[in-house]
């Protein structure tokens, strides 16, 4: 029986990201170390408190550490207009019992790091600011990161501006930063979560799995409903790459960053190899099976279900 992947999972929980969180708390094939919440400007208190309720839904204890509450060089654009006023549609969840941490995200990231006697995995599912703090204060840790699994980014359009997606437009400078770090990127973005759409039929039956299923059935439905052809969960892609990458084909890139201007968080893709001559810095998903990517999403609902059963 193979071991749990150990991840550390960097996160500002909308609703996507609450599904995330919830299947890197209940996959047998996860093992979720420690979880730091992401810039959210003045709101980083209710952040890390849903991340914390979250945590009391399914009775688990695991380390939760508050990071970044602006990006590195300008200032925070909240995106209320999709995830609610506290980012996750105001929807009640459990309230928690156990603190934060009292160590910032950077220091307990480093420390879990630090002590692991293998290398991590990062998740990171928001503004990669924690992580491009991390990096550049604390160099000596990159040998003890696996690879970083970063949610964001695109090769073919974004949701901020024609060419921008969220994460990476909320912090360009960190994602800059991430990219050129010299640690091993998987880049899951706009590309794939475009396409990895939940289909009627899965939304249909997620109100039959009990109150978890129906939970994200009412969250997704409020949230997402905007495409004719399916919702996409966007963060979630991220778990699902981590636990069946064989769902994605991926192909490596040489990735750099817009940090200004009216292009600031453009990733671009060097397909010519014409600047850095066969150097590539990011496996980017491409394309992903969706049929798999609802019937895994079902059997995780299924499983977090049968936890609380």
């Amino acid at each position: 029986m193979e071991m749990p992947e150990a991840i550390l999972l960097d996160i500002d929980p909308g609703i996507a990201g609450n599904a995330a969180l919830s299947i890197a708390i209940n996959d047998p094939g996860v093992k979720l170390k420690l979880v730091t919440t992401e810039a959210d400007g003045p709101k980083i208190t209710p952040t890390t408190r849903h991340v914390l309720n979250i945590m009391q839904l399914y009775h688990v204890r695991i380390p939760v550490a508050q990071g970044a509450v602006r990006p590195l060089h300008k200032p925070f654009e909240p995106d209320e207009r999709i995830h609610g006023e506290f980012g996750l549609d105001d929807y009640i969840f459990p309230e928690y019992r156990v603190a934060p941490l009292s160590e910032p995200a950077v220091a307990a990231a480093y420390q879990t790091l630090q002590h692991s006697k293998q290398p991590l995995t990062i998740v990171a599912l928001g503004a990669y600011t924690n992580i491009a703090q991390l990096l550049t204060s604390h160099p000596d840790i990159k040998p003890k990161i696996k690879r970083i699994i970063a949610f964001g980014g695109s090769l073919h359009g974004g949701n901020m501006t024609s060419a921008a997606e969220f994460n990476v437009y909320s912090d360009p400078t960190a994602a800059q930063i991430l990219y050129h770090a010299g640690v091993s990127i998987v880049m899951v973005g706009l590309d794939v979560s475009r396409q990895a759409l939940l289909t009627t039929e899965t939304m249909q039956k997620l109100g039959t799995l009990g109150p978890i299923g129906q939970m994200f059935q009412d969250l997704f439905t409020s949230y997402y409903n905007m495409n004719l052809n399916g919702i996409p969960v966007f963060d979630i892609n991220a778990l699902a790459y981590l636990c069946h990458p064989e769902f994605y084909q991926t192909r490596s890139y040489w990735i750099d960053v817009q940090t200004n201007g009216p292009a600031a968080g453009t990733t671009v893709a060097d397909i010519r190899d014409a600047y850095h001559q066969g150097q590539v810095n990011a496996a980017v998903c491409e394309t992903v099976d969706a049929a798999a990517f609802n019937q895994w999403f079902l059997s995780e609902i299924t499983q977090m279900q049968s936890r609380l059963s």
